[in-house]
C-alpha cells in the first residue's frame, strides 16, 4: 500500500492516543485514480507493517507492507534506497522561541558553510550520517535526499545547524513518487513500478 499520510498520525504502533496510519487503509480512502486490478479485502491487512517512518508531525509518502523482503530494501542499515523530502525552515539560531528568528527569505541569513554540514559532517546518537543531497529549491525550502532513516533525522540535522522544521513532507521513496495521491488516501503499487 501506498498512503500519502497526513500530519497527526503515526506511522507504526498507536502512542499516545494518536492513531496509526493503517487505520486509513478502508475501501472509503482508496484513491479514485488507482486504476490497478486489485480488489481491497480486509485480509490484506494482516501482518502489515510500515517500511519506515513519518514522524506524527509529517507528511507525505509511507509504504505499508507484507513483505519483509521490501522492507528490508527500503529500511535495512545498507539501503541504498533514496527518499526525498521537502522541508520548509525557519532560521531560529538561538531555537524556534529564541530571538533572531527569521521566516522568509531563509536562504539568504543561513550560512553556506552550515549548508555544506548538512550535505555531510553532522552525527546523530554518536554516528556520522552518511552523505545527504541538500539543496535550496526556494528561500524557505530545503530539498533532502537520504538513503538512511534515523528518528526524526531530518528536524535533528536541521536544529543542529540553527533551523528549525516548519513542514517536512516525503515526497519519493526510490522511484517510486507521491505525486497527485491526496492526503489521507492511498493506493496499491503498480505492476510496472519498483522502489
Amino acid at each position: 500500500f501506498l498512503l500519502h499520510k497526513p500530519v497527526g498520525y503515526v506511522s507504526g504502533l498507536p502512542e499516545d492516543g494518536h492513531e496509526p496510519a493503517v487505520v486509513l487503509l478502508k475501501p472509503a480512502n482508496r484513491w479514485k485514480d488507482d486504476r490497478g486490478p486489485r480488489r481491497f479485502s480486509p485480509a490484506q491487512l494482516k501482518g502489515l507493517a510500515p517500511a519506515g517512518r513519518l514522524d506524527i508531525d509529517s507528511t507525505g509518502l509511507l509504504v505499508l507492507t507484507q513483505d519483509g523482503r521490501v522492507a528490508r530494501t527500503l529500511i535495512a542499515d545498507d539501503s541504498e534506497v533514496e527518499k526525498e523530502y521537502l522541508v520548509r525552515v525557519v532560521w531560529a539560531p538561538n531555537g524556534p522561541q529564541g530571538e533572531g528568528v527569521v521566516e522568509q527569505d531563509v536562504q539568504a541569513v543561513f550560512p553556506a558553510g552550515q549548508l555544506a554540514r548538512l550535505r555531510h559532517g553532522l552525527s546523530l546518537d554518536d554516528q556520522p550520517l552518511k552523505h545527504a543531497q541538500v539543496d535550496w529549491i526556494n528561500p524557505e525550502q530545503l530539498r533532502f535526499v537520504l538513503t538512511e532513516g534515523k528518528k526524526r533525522q531530518i528536524r535533528r540535522m536541521c536544529e543542529a545547524v540553527g533551523l528549525h522544521v516548519v513542514g517536512l513532507k516525503r515526497v519519493r521513496i526510490g522511484r517510486v513518487m507521491l505525486g497527485k495521491l491526496p492526503p489521507g488516501q492511498w493506493r496499491y503499487l503498480g505492476a510496472d513500478e519498483a522502489f
